[in-house]
């Protein structure tokens, strides 16, 4: 019996230098791609990406659902990493 968790697939990514995110859906790559570079001073070689599916919720008579996102695989030239951000504990 194997169980797979949801962020499984992410933690072996980190293996081969590609980060997972989640990114609003009207978001192009290209402004991704210039944010990541920017932000983490690092470089993209690659990035794929796929619109995940709208979950329904109902509010009494009125059916509606969730935002929804996309979620990028950003790959890094070799060399690069993306350090995880820490939380202050108080």
């Amino acid at each position: 019996l194997k169980i797979i968790f949801p962020w499984y697939k992410s933690i072996r990514l980190l293996v081969k230098i590609q980060y997972t995110s989640h990114v609003e859906s009207g978001s192009t790559r290209t402004e991704i791609k210039h944010w990541v570079e920017l932000f983490f001073c690092v470089k993209v070689i690659a990035m794929n990406s796929h619109q995940l599916l709208e979950k329904g919720r109902r509010m009494g008579p009125i059916m509606g659902h969730t935002m929804y996102y996309k979620r990028m695989i950003i790959t890094l030239q070799p060399g690069y990493s993306i350090s995880p951000l820490r939380m202050k504990r108080t």
